[in-house]
């Protein structure tokens, strides 16, 4: 949810997250996307033309949480470098 926040309209490409996101196996993210658009935290967007492209992106629910979740992320990157 962080990453599709930070990305300028708010979605990202299945393999742009995996290039991005180094310490997760596709099949981890994979897993973790599909429990994200279960909350309705996250879309999945599917086109065919001319190959498939599977689109990730923020709901208005997600969006909210990731509004909700900034204090927290602000903290914890002032206070990730001290002792």
């Amino acid at each position: 949810m962080h990453y599709l926040s930070l990305c300028q309209n708010g979605s990202a490409h299945f393999s742009e997250i995996k290039r991005d996101l180094t310490d997760i196996t596709p099949r981890a993210l994979s897993l973790k996307l599909s429990e994200l658009v279960d909350y309705e935290l996250i879309i999945k967007r599917v086109t065919a033309a001319p190959t498939v492209i599977i689109a990730y992106e923020l709901t208005e629910k997600g969006r909210s949480l990731t509004a909700a979740l900034e204090p927290i992320q602000k903290w914890a990157l002032h206070y990730q470098n001290q002792p």
